[in-house]
């Protein structure tokens, strides 16, 4: 298995390079950053938003690009980067959905791109993610809303989730993509209409010259399923949803919170020890 050509490494986060505590830990930080000093580029692919993914960025010393919002956003962190994209929808649409909220059953708004953070209402459901204060200028409305945003989150009711999903999809469908999050808050998330993180592993393969085959991913969810089956080599978590198993070229022996990852990386690029 192992080649001695530079791969492309995309990463995803959540249930896949961190733990359970949602921490990247020593063993899997030693990897990637033995990966990087061989020569492999190293890139986090994830559904994040930036503003909780640089610390992960920053942790691992990357220099690479990044992409965010499930392949909405390419850029490289701190630096002008010419290939630099970021892919949004008609805010009409958040408009919309601040009307009709009630009626629908989302408890929740919150509108991003690169460096906006929108929200209707606080919450502290999910540690990080939804503000938990809101000054005047960070409140969802038209006023504060002047860009299309890369990405809208909806907090929804879990009796209301299939509802609301139909909505959607009948009101928008030929705008937006609509994501589930796994786990066990009813959370639904808005994309430009054609966006999957394999759009943002096509984009870094093709910047740095890196066949197909040279590409290996990392996922455990529904968003990883373009890119793990994209790229030349997807691995699947231990942990990961048996419709990613299925289309997976490998699956890890061991799941997110025992290393799974840096110890199947490890073997794959016959890092020495």
């Amino acid at each position: 298995m192992f080649s001695l050509e530079q791969k492309l490494i995309a990463l995803d986060l959540d249930g896949t390079t961190l733990n359970a505590d949602s921490l990247i830990s020593k063993k899997t930080k030693d990897v990637l950053q033995r990966a990087s000093q061989e020569g492999h580029i190293v890139s986090i692919v994830t559904g994040r938003p930036f503003r909780i993914s640089k610390n992960y960025y920053d942790e691992l010393n990357l220099k690479t690009p990044m992409i965010n919002f499930n392949g909405a956003l390419g850029h490289i962190p701190y630096r002008h980067w010419q290939n630099e994209y970021q892919d949004t929808f008609s805010r009409e649409i958040a408009f919309d959905l601040l009307k009709n909220k009630d009626t629908l059953g989302i408890k929740l708004i919150a509108a991003e791109a690169k460096s906006m953070m929108l929200a209707d209402s606080v919450n502290s459901l999910i540690d990080g993610f939804f503000p938990t204060a809101l000054a005047k200028s960070q409140v969802l409305n038209e006023h504060n809303l002047v860009d299309d945003p890369a990405s809208i989150t909806l907090l929804v009711e879990e009796k209301s989730k299939e509802k609301i999903i139909t909505a959607l999809k009948e009101n928008y469908g030929d705008y937006i993509e609509i994501g589930v999050w796994g786990g066990k808050n009813p959370i639904l998330e808005l994309a430009p209409k054609g966006i999957t993180k394999e759009k943002g592993v096509r984009l870094l393969a093709n910047d740095f010259k890196i066949d197909r085959k040279n590409i290996i991913a990392f996922g455990d969810e529904h968003n990883d399923y373009e890119m793990i089956d994209y790229a030349g080599w997807g691995v699947v978590m231990k942990n990961g949803t048996e419709t990613l198993k299925k289309i997976s070229n490998d699956i890890t022996n061991l799941d997110n919170t025992k290393d799974g990852l840096a110890i199947y990386l490890e073997k794959y690029l016959g890092l020495a020890q």
